[in-house]
């Protein structure tokens, strides 16, 4: 017989001792192979900073619009150590894409690589940085591909971002 009252809410019955075999007690396993792209130079520092972080499969990258190439959607990635990514290899096997952005020269990237995404059902988030409005449009091209779109002036809260999407 429970030593509970019997007008316990079902929250106090749930955190009771005889509950507490139902517990899960272990951390849950990241389940998620993540990209993380910086679109800008600074986005790029923000990223360098984090990627030491507690990823499980997470792997970093810059972007960079490639010089002397056409269209302006073109662009070039680069893992953070140098080695160039081409992007239908990166997005093989990926689960999520972060796309982080600090300025607008990175926009039309943005939208070819979300584009590129919802062409591929990859669940996208974008996390725009920065104090006032120097990213329109990054965010702009983020909106219509991003399920998460995260804009904030502290970059602490990108990490929080990838943490909460279990990278």
């Amino acid at each position: 017989m429970s030593s509970l009252p019997m007008y316990a809410s079902e929250s106090a019955k749930a955190a009771s001792a005889s509950e507490s075999r139902y517990r899960i007690t272990v951390p849950i396993a990241p389940a998620r192979n993540a990209r993380v792209i910086a679109l800008d130079t600074r986005a790029a520092s923000v990223a360098r900073r984090i990627s030491d972080g507690p990823w499980a499969n997470a792997r970093f990258y810059t972007c960079e619009a490639a010089p002397d190439r056409g269209p302006a959607d073109e662009f070039l990635l680069y893992r953070l150590d140098g080695v160039p990514a081409a992007l239908d290899d990166m997005l093989r096997d990926t689960d999520v894409v972060v796309i982080m952005a600090t300025d607008d020269s990175g926009g039309t990237r943005a939208a070819a690589i979300g584009s590129a995404c919802s062409a591929r059902a990859i669940t996208t988030a974008g996390v725009v940085l920065g104090d006032g409005f120097e990213a329109d449009d990054a965010v702009a091209a983020l909106r219509p591909h991003a399920r998460v779109l995260l804009l904030s002036a502290d970059e602490s809260d990108a990490f929080e971002l990838l943490r909460a999407l279990r990278v």
